[in-house]
């Protein structure tokens, strides 16, 4: 399944890849050759340490590169009084009593931690399209659910820079 980007999405992954291309890997690639002068490769720390950042860096512009190639453009754009991308909702569980607030956004930007929520991950795909006072079952897995309502959705806006996931 190709992953769903936005045009804000795309535009932070091209940032990212021209950086590590531009930037980071002429560094990287200096401190492979000077730690190269040091002697010895077989007991050479700063060599093995820098070729692995090296290695880190082109792995890491393959994955951006792959992904704006496959990737799929979806729109950011929600209905009003429904959840949508970007909107942050208040969600109640029932099991637990307690309300949460979170952001739904795209995979790309996901940070549980922090309250962004993929619209792919079980919470996400269970609310998106509801409205306030609908009732939804999360399937987290075959032998696992949970009861949530939904009781508030703001509407909201890309939420700017943000890390973006590191595969």
């Amino acid at each position: 399944m190709p992953t769903e980007l936005t045009q804000k999405d795309i535009e932070l992954l091209q940032a990212e890849l021209k950086h590590r291309q531009t930037v980071l890997r002429p560094k990287l690639m200096e401190a492979v050759k000077e730690a190269r002068a040091f002697g010895d490769l077989s007991e050479n720390f700063e060599y093995k340490a820098a070729k692995r950042e090296k290695n880190r860096n082109d792995s890491r512009c393959r994955y951006l590169e792959n992904l704006l190639k496959h990737g799929v453009v979806i729109s950011d754009q929600s209905v009003d009084g429904r959840v949508g991308l970007y909107d942050k909702i208040t969600l109640y569980l029932e099991e637990d009593k307690e309300t949460i607030t979170c952001q739904i956004v795209t995979r790309v930007r996901q940070d549980a931690l922090n309250g962004l929520v993929s619209k792919d991950s079980p919470v996400g795909r269970a609310v998106l399209g509801k409205a306030v006072g609908d009732r939804v079952t999360v399937h987290v897995s075959d032998q696992y659910s949970y009861n949530v309502m939904v009781q508030d959705i703001q509407p909201g806006e890309d939420p700017g820079q943000t890390d973006l996931i590191n595969l």
